[in-house]
């Protein structure tokens, strides 16, 4: 060769060559160019191999440098930098052998580059360019594999099939995975079996036995390794736990816990005692199936199963222990039914179709209520009581009577009182022992028409016992008032009436409170049937019509007619009384309006207005000698003239009735409006004609 060259000599790779294989050295270019290479063993020039872990208590022999211009002469001197050059590599000047001073870990750095130089001892100077080179440190299997995620928790459904996916683990090898097995992992199970099974490559763990029951076991520990030099003998392992639980399913039906009462059948039978007291609602006693599953599959309803007692009471589930609490539904009378037997059914809420094949979800117990006998207060024979009495019934007169009895099975006699807050005024009295109740007091109806008082019944053998019932007692009307006119009456016949017609309507009332309301019949006398002139007509409806019989009453011939008026209720006893009517004749217009009475007649019927006294005065005016001429006109001309004039002759006979004649006319006149016509007024003794 033309050159000298710095060239390494190579360290066998020790895994393959073994510790005391020789080392052989080869001239090789440094710069990577066209370099020499020896294919048989595949180096190359600028690599070296060092054994990592290495034990020795010498320095471990990495390598040699060597350039072609050393003569052997000791005249080169050989350097090493970079790459903790002097503090884990060392170099002999002299020689160019490199060693490691301490051992290596591969995991920890893998490789090392270094830069190497060759200087001529006596002038110092480089003989050639700093060469770089790789010192590799050779990996052995020091590493086992670890699970780095383990230790692992899964679950998997009970009742799985084989080969359910259960869930994958993975180890990892610290070697390098290159180079030989050292970092090839084999799975397998150390404990586990037969429940489940592991895949030798990829680790997945999976179910190995059909029909696990979570039931009989939930959890399983399996133990999982991990071999490296791909599970050969002197491999390195690892192993790592996984806790696989066996989520649960509905596979079990819920159950009562079965006691065997009978030779051939076992039944589940719950006895259980309430008192007789119980309010409607309250809880009598708790029974539960258990179910073998938990959360939702676990949930049971319970039914009662329709039967004898079963209408008396109801049932629920708590939900937080699943207990099934039966409640009242109805009263409890111990006197009337002791016992009650039904049957319960209980079955779950959320089924699996898988597991319908295992049979019926549900199970049936016999529950036995007992009804406890307590001590009650007395019971009336009805809820309230209603008595009728008339009024100003004797004092002491038995109106009624109340019942109660003692229903417990002592059978306690029972006294009776009045609650002296209903009755302040003592109106009645009570027999302690028989309990009939009579009046103390003389009852008035148009006073107090009803009362309402409370019985108390006391328990003989237990006096703090008691119960109350209302008794309402109505005071029944008597008739004690006749029936007289609902108002004093006062009407006219008119002069020119005809037969038949009514004048006038009639009402009556009573003093009596009668509850159905009164009924009035109303006649004229026996001795007044014949009646000429007036005759009583009865429409029905407690009223009647008093109806003239003829035609042509005249005032100066009779003034004033008296019609009497029988009047009967319809209440036993049955009273009458007789009414007169004054009937007062009068002129009248052809639609029976009234224009004028005789002076008693037109008193009584008809009110003085403002107007008609303003004319009766006047009329005083002209008595008194006065001839007044009026006319008065409204100034505007927008009503017609109303004339008034008349001669008056003063008379010493002239009578009051004449002189309210004339202002009674003036004032009738007016309110037919006929203040358009010219009227007259002469104030004289009644004349003979009309």
């Amino acid at each position: 060769m033309d050159k000298g060259l710095l060239s390494p000599l190579h360290s066998t790779p020790q895994g393959r060559l073994g510790k005391d294989t020789p080392r052989s050295l080869m001239g090789l270019r440094r710069n990577g160019g066209q370099g020499f290479q020896r294919v048989k063993r595949g180096w190359v020039w600028n690599q070296f191999f060092v054994l990592e872990e290495y034990m020795g208590s010498d320095p471990q022999y990495v390598g040699k440098l060597h350039t072609d211009l050393d003569k052997g002469d000791s005249a080169v001197k050989y350097t090493l930098s970079g790459g903790r050059a002097g503090s884990i590599f060392t170099i002999d000047q002299t020689t160019g052998d490199i060693h490691a001073l301490r051992s290596l870990d591969r995991e920890e750095k893998p490789y090392y580059t270094l830069r190497a130089q060759a200087v001529d001892l006596e002038t110092g100077l480089p003989l050639e360019p700093e060469s770089e080179f790789v010192i590799k440190v050779q990996d052995i299997n020091d590493n086992e594999p670890k699970f780095l995620e383990g230790p692992y928790t899964a679950s998997v459904p009970e009742m799985s099939p084989v080969g359910t996916y259960v869930m994958q683990v993975t180890a990892t090898d610290a070697d390098d995975p290159t180079y030989g097995n050292s970092a090839r992992v084999v799975y397998s199970i150390l404990h586990g079996q037969p429940y489940f099974s592991v895949d030798p490559k990829t680790g997945v763990i999976r179910t190995a036995l059909p029909n696990m029951d979570r039931e009989v076991k939930e959890l399983y520990q399996v133990l999982i390794q991990a071999k490296d030099m791909g599970g050969q003998l002197g491999g390195l392992a690892g192993t790592t736990t996984v806790n696989i639980t066996l989520s649960d399913v509905n596979d079990n039906p819920p159950r009562f816990s079965k006691m065997c009462h009978f030779i051939k059948v076992q039944t589940v039978f719950f006895h259980l005692r309430v008192p007789e007291s119980s309010p409607v609602g309250s809880a009598v006693g708790r029974i539960k199936a258990h179910d073998l599953d938990i959360g939702k599959n676990a949930e049971v309803e319970y039914n009662i199963v329709p039967g004898d007692g079963g209408t008396m009471f109801d049932i629920t589930t708590n939900e937080h222990n699943q207990e099934g609490i039966i409640v009242l539904k109805k009263p409890l009378d111990y006197e009337t039914k002791k016992a009650y037997t039904f049957k319960v059914e209980a079955s779950n809420a959320h089924l699996d179709p898988r597991f319908h094949n295992f049979g019926p979800y549900k199970d049936t117990a016999t529950v036995k209520i007992n009804v406890l006998d307590v001590d009650e207060p007395p019971v009336f024979s009805k809820p309230s009581y209603n008595m009728d009495v008339l009024e100003n019934t004797v004092v002491g007169t038995v109106i009624g009577a109340v019942t109660a009895q003692d229903l417990d099975a002592g059978s306690s006699q029972v006294r009776y009182s009045i609650d002296w807050k209903s009755d302040l005024d003592s109106y009645f009295d009570i027999d302690p022992v028989v309990g009939t109740i009579s009046t103390n007091e003389l009852l008035d109806r148009e006073s107090i028409a009803q009362h309402n008082i409370s019985i108390v019944a006391t328990k003989v053998n237990n006096p703090v016992l008691t119960s109350k019932v209302a008794v309402t007692v109505h005071v029944l009307d008597v008739n004690e008032f006749p029936p007289e006119f609902a108002a004093p009456y006062e009407t006219y016949v008119c002069e020119n009436a005809k037969a038949g017609q009514v004048i006038q309507s009639v009402s009556a009332k009573d003093g009596d409170l009668t509850p159905a309301g009164h009924k009035f019949s109303f006649k004229s006398p026996a001795g007044d049937v014949k009646n000429k002139n007036f005759t009583v007509r009865d429409f029905g409806n407690n009223t009647a019509g008093i109806v003239a019989n003829r035609s042509g009453f005249r005032r100066r011939v009779q003034e004033m007619y008296l019609v009497p008026v029988v009047i009967e209720d319809g209440v036993y006893p049955v009273h009458t009384s007789t009414g007169t009517l004054t009937v007062r004749v009068c002129g009248c217009d052809v639609d029976g309006a009234l224009l004028s009475c005789s002076a008693e007649a037109l008193f009584l019927p008809v009110g003085l207005s403002t107007g008609a006294l303003i004319a009766i005065l006047l009329c005083i005016v002209i008595l008194l000698g006065k001839r007044p001429e009026a006319r008065i006109q409204e100034r505007r001309g927008e009503e017609r003239s109303v004339f008034l004039a008349g001669v008056i002759k003063r008379t010493s006979s002239a009578s009051l009735s004449s002189l309210i004649c004339c202002g009674v006319i003036i004032r009738r006149q007016a309110e037919m409006g006929h203040l358009a016509s010219a009227l007259a007024c002469q104030c004289l003794p009644p004349p003979q004609e009309p």
